[in-house]
């Protein structure tokens, strides 16, 4: 039944529609293979690396919440200009040497034709399919930004209350249903002990740990922490590497990493929304799938906006006016 239950879901999601100015297939005529190369280097690194969804789901994630899905985290800083890839939240987001990769396949097969922000939203859709989520169809057609500033990095961060976290998403348009989505691809994500590590002794100056983590858990983090290299943790720890809805299972069970991640289970305005994706796999699917296109459609340029970079890290030398 669960097999039947996932075909019917990857046909509905496959379905050809129009987000914005995007469009499914956008590429057919310019660059054919383009969905099937990225997907092909996705598939090869997922085999060696299934963290690598965790990783362009916060790569995808970040870039879209600060200018809009335009590529712009991908920049490198220069000596003379720091890019959003210098902002605290963006320090240890991995996962560029795939994008570079699959850039370079793609400018071999159709030179300044695929842009870099459809390279990530494409990468990240395959991954999470990989991963066991929902596959559905990503409309392309973005343009690269030409803008990547540090100081408009401003990410709802791991510590954030429900409502502070929703004044984020709100502010760019998505809804309380699509923040408890979206945090839901924590089920294959993982944090760094710097993120979680003050509730596990002195939460909030408490001198004790957060009551809200189960003692089991801070229990095995405090050992996982005291090491010196700032370690990773799977910010689920029931089926790490499956994308699912275990994740929220683990929250109602006090298992969640981050205080944001519990907070969800606990606040009254979200643990209705937990609930109902705990007791229903499809359901959360079919709203991931949504949310991520809506946010994969935020403040996208598109037409002659931007440009099409030829190498993701930096923008395209400007063109002699003579």
């Amino acid at each position: 039944m669960k097999i039947i239950k996932t075909s019917i879901l990857a046909l509905f999601f496959l379905l050809p529609f129009v987000v914005a100015d995007l469009r499914v297939n956008f590429y057919t005529a310019t660059c054919p293979r383009a969905e099937s190369i990225i997907r092909q280097l996705v598939q090869k690194r997922f085999a060696t690396d299934s963290s690598i969804t965790g990783a362009l789901l916060r790569m995808h994630f970040h870039d879209c919440f600060v200018r809009g899905c335009d590529a712009s985290i991908l920049i490198d800083s220069t000596k003379n200009k720091s890019s959003e890839k210098s902002a605290g939240p963006n320090l240890t987001v991995r996962g560029y040497e795939l994008i570079d990769e699959i850039k370079k396949n793609l400018e071999a097969a159709c030179p300044s034709t695929v842009s870099c922000a459809d390279i990530v939203t494409l990468a990240t859709r395959d991954s999470v399919v990989l991963a066991g989520g929902p596959n559905y169809a990503a409309p392309t057609g973005r343009r690269d930004g030409l803008v990547s500033n540090p100081d408009d990095v401003n990410l709802p961060g791991p510590s954030f209350s429900v409502s502070q976290a929703l004044r984020s998403f709100t502010a760019k348009g998505m809804t309380l249903n699509d923040m408890v989505t979206l945090l839901g691809a924590h089920t294959v994500g993982f944090a760094h002990c710097n993120f979680f590590q003050d509730r596990l002794s002195n939460f909030q100056g408490s001198g004790s740990p957060d009551p809200s983590m189960d003692p089991a858990l801070v229990s095995k983090l405090s050992t996982l922490c005291a090491a010196s290299n700032n370690p990773t943790t799977f910010l689920d720890q029931n089926t790490s590497s499956t994308f699912d809805n275990q994740f929220y299972n683990q929250i109602l069970f006090k298992r969640g990493v981050l205080q944001i991640d519990q907070e969800l289970a606990s606040d009254t305005s979200t643990a209705g929304i937990v609930s109902g994706f705990a007791s229903n796999g499809v359901r959360f699917s079919q709203s991931f799938a949504s949310a991520m296109l809506k946010m994969g459609s935020l403040h996208v340029l598109v037409g002659n906006a931007g440009e099409i970079r030829k190498n993701c890290r930096a923008f395209n030398p400007a063109k002699s006016k003579n």
